[in-house]
């Protein structure tokens, strides 16, 4: 007996035929899976179709759209065990991208046949579910201002775009970064903490190399002096994530915990997954092993720890 599976469809997403998409699709998972299609629609959305279908009893999970539509069922089968499968079709495909899994079609379609479950880690952000990242100041200031119109003319473009937008109005901020065991204290443009994140996401790749399956977040500061050096520091960490090497910039610093605890002042917008969701002050905490992702192997190294030359430092150690 065919294990029974669902697919959520987003038939909005991406900018290609999504009719031939779903064939596609079907063609290569039917044969293996009893398949049930559900679409999604200005109504109803990837989060109720996806509890519906685990309602159901089904065997594994499958989301094809944009990163809103995977992380959407995402969150709907976190802490269940029912394997997840990803079929990215939209702009960015920072999901796919994260967690190591193909971002066309047929070869996405094939590790869902051929490949493994793999346990990752979620988190939550303020009581919400994360499955990448929450950025705060810059990143969430480009996401608001990548439209879905830009989107849709100019694909990823639209974020380097709406980024360059928004060096034009470069600020810093105060930042308060509690973990278990210390206070940071610094100024910063931007502050960005990952479970799991794309090279793309550069402002995430202060450590070089995000495991999404170490227990841990990894969160990265951006604290350049103006514009220019605001560029260079973005570079820098593209470099960064491109040669899997950890950032070396004073302007740049990262560490790793189970929990953050982020204030700002003055407050400043939060996007988590791509979503705006508020302003600071944020908590956001590990679920280790919380997904089940049908994935490939992806061996990372592990980074470690730099905070030395971000301006206005302060450190402080917790008493046991």
């Amino acid at each position: 007996m065919k294990p029974k599976a669902c697919l959520i469809f987003n038939p909005v997403a991406g900018q290609g035929d999504s009719e031939q998409d779903l064939e596609t699709i079907k063609s290569i998972l039917s044969p293996e899976f009893d398949l049930q299609i559900k679409l999604t629609t200005p109504e109803t959305d990837a989060d109720q179709l996806a509890k519906e279908a685990i309602a159901s009893g089904i065997d594994y999970l499958i989301a094809s759209g944009g990163d809103g539509t995977l992380s959407a069922a995402a969150t709907a089968v976190i802490g269940t065990d029912i394997p997840l499968g990803i079929i990215s079709r939209g702009t960015a495909n920072a999901f796919a991208a994260a967690l190591g899994i193909p971002d066309t079609i047929t070869a996405a379609c094939k590790t869902i046949v051929q490949g493994y479950a793999k346990k990752v880690d979620v988190a939550t952000c303020n009581g919400r579910p994360m499955v990448l990242l929450a950025g705060i100041g810059f990143e969430a200031e480009t996401v608001e201002k990548a439209s879905r119109e830009a989107k849709n003319r100019f694909g990823v473009l639209a974020y380097v775009f709406a980024g360059i937008s928004q060096l034009r109005e470069f600020q810093t901020f105060e930042v308060e970064i509690e973990t278990e065991d210390k206070i940071i204290k610094t100024s910063a443009s931007a502050v960005t903490v990952a479970n799991a994140a794309p090279r793309t996401s550069v402002l995430a790749q202060g450590p070089a190399g995000i495991i999404p399956d170490d227990g841990l977040l990894d969160l990265t500061i951006v604290a350049p002096q103006n514009v220019a050096g605001a560029v260079a520091a973005s570079y820098h960490l593209f470099q960064t994530a491109s040669s899997s090497v950890p950032v070396e910039r004073d302007d740049i610093g990262y560490l790793r915990a189970k929990k953050f605890k982020v204030t700002t002042e003055p407050p400043q917008k939060v996007v988590v997954d791509g979503e705006i969701i508020g302003t600071t002050p944020i908590e956001v905490e590990c679920i280790p092993g919380g997904l089940n992702i049908l994935t490939q192997i992806v061996e990372e190294e592990i980074p470690t720890e730099k905070l030395d030359g971000l301006p206005n430092l302060v450190v402080e150690m917790k008493e046991d």
